[in-house]
């Protein structure tokens, strides 16, 4: 499962049943199994709020997913992201900007 699968029909799920598909392509997918725990639960933060923007039809900006990787990449050895786990994130991030 991937990013697509999960966006797929966004307006027709649920909140609950939308935060369950990203929470098992986080935890099933993978190319994030490797992440820890604090990692998972950083993502599946960030995804929540761009759930939230595109439930409601606000498109994500390039703005925002550059600010959120800079973040991110800035921290990242507080972190322990590697640069592929870096390169992953910012995928799906951008996945958001349609």
């Amino acid at each position: 499962m991937d990013i697509k699968d999960v966006l797929n029909n966004v307006e027709d799920l649920t909140d609950y049943r939308l935060e369950q598909r990203l929470d098992e392509m986080i935890r099933k997918n993978p190319s994030f199994s490797h992440l820890n725990k604090e990692n998972q639960e950083l993502l599946l933060d960030l995804l929540k709020r761009y759930k939230d923007k595109v439930r409601k039809g606000i498109r994500v900006s390039g703005f925002t997913v550059r600010k959120d990787m800079y973040n991110l990449h800035s921290n990242r050895f507080k972190l322990n992201l590697t640069k592929i786990d870096l390169d992953k994130i910012r995928g799906i991030l951008n996945s958001f900007k349609t």
